[in-house]
């Protein structure tokens, strides 16, 4: 019991007692009276003080789930609460997302925002929320780089070998991406945009079955993420070129696109965490400062590390101004490839 909980029920009871009240309150009313105390104080407590669910657009077992039951965990210790993921996936992460925008901004409803997110405003023409503004950003997490890749069959072992024979071969190559409108598929459509190619996209149901196209033979290059590493170390697959600007511990000898001759172009696999708008700033701050808190610590940086994956917290500001960059950024890529999905 809090002391102004305390304060208060004592000061009513000595006072019910010396009969001061009797001619105003009854059994009932007095019992009415001291429910609406408890529960006014209950309600006072500061957040969180119950549940907190942790949407994420997402099947489990993914790379982006995992993050979330990482982050999530550590929330969970830091609160004392409770930190449940519900996975919700469907619709190109935009069933989640409007579920989330109707949410009551209280803090107690989470999402696991990535770069679908902001690809799947522009893609899908009937969603019913704005991915910036009917969110309240509150900080990335992280971010691993996707992948351009080969059979280890192939004879070429360079980006730039590899702009020399689609450019030779215009409209003969293909490359396999997790499916339409995916974050490997706009990062594959911005480099044919950059480097003025002409290859064919061949969009799978997940990244498992794009691998196994290259692996077969099916297709000429894999636009992946880190989940190639497996077929990497099994001597299948070669990565060519990261689509960040920074090189990724999983590909240490891998350059980027940008160290391979394109300084402007960076796409990453990133996950961060958003609220429905109207969020309170203070709970905003409270959030973005546990999330900090976490994602600093040795041991939760190095299992994000180990998997590949850079820890990125931010400030809510920075990761607003990144949202509305990304969001920009895909929409531009979307419009010149005239990408199009089935509504």
């Amino acid at each position: 019991m809090t002391k102004g909980r305390w304060i208060l029920k004592n000061f009513y009871i000595e006072l019910i007692r010396r009969n001061r009240l009797s001619m105003f309150f009854n059994v009932k009313t007095i019992f009415i009276f001291f429910f609406f105390i408890n529960f006014s104080f209950a309600h006072a407590q500061p957040y969180p003080n119950r549940v907190v669910k942790f949407i994420v657009p997402y099947p489990p077992g993914g790379s982006a789930e995992i993050q979330a039951r990482l982050i999530g965990q550590r929330l969970s210790e830091i609160w004392k609460q409770p930190v449940i993921i519900e996975n919700k996936p469907g619709a190109g992460t935009t069933l989640a997302a409007g579920y989330v925008a109707k949410s009551a901004p209280d803090g107690y409803t989470l999402y696991l925002a990535s770069t679908s997110h902001t690809i799947s405003s522009t893609l899908y023409k009937n969603i019913s929320y704005d991915p910036v503004k009917s969110f309240t950003p509150i900080s990335l997490i992280g971010a691993s780089p996707f992948v351009l890749t080969a059979r280890v069959d192939q004879n070429f072992n360079s980006l730039k070998e590899i702009v020399e024979l689609v450019k030779a071969n215009p409209g003969k190559y293909t490359y396999s991406t997790s499916g339409i409108g995916a974050g490997p598929h706009l990062s594959g459509e911005l480099f044919k945009s950059m480097a003025g190619l002409s290859m064919v996209h061949i969009p799978f149901k997940g990244t498992s079955p794009a691998m196994t196209a290259l692996v077969g033979g099916q297709v000429d290059f894999l636009m992946g993420d880190i989940s190639i590493v497996p077929l990497v170390k099994a001597g299948k697959l070669k990565p060519i070129a990261i689509t960040t600007t920074k090189r990724s511990p999983l590909f240490e000898n891998t350059p980027s696109f940008a160290e391979a001759g394109y300084p402007n172009y960076e796409t990453t696999n990133w996950s961060g965490i958003i609220a429905p708008a109207g969020l309170p700033p203070e709970i905003t701050k409270f959030i973005n400062a546990s999330i900090q808190t976490a994602l600093n610590s040795p041991d939760l940086r190095e299992k994000y590390i180990s998997q590949g994956i850079d820890p990125l917290p931010t400030s809510p500001e920075e990761f607003e101004n990144f949202l509305t960059k990304e969001v920009a950024k895909y929409a531009k890529v979307i419009k010149e490839a005239d990408i199009r999905v089935d509504q």
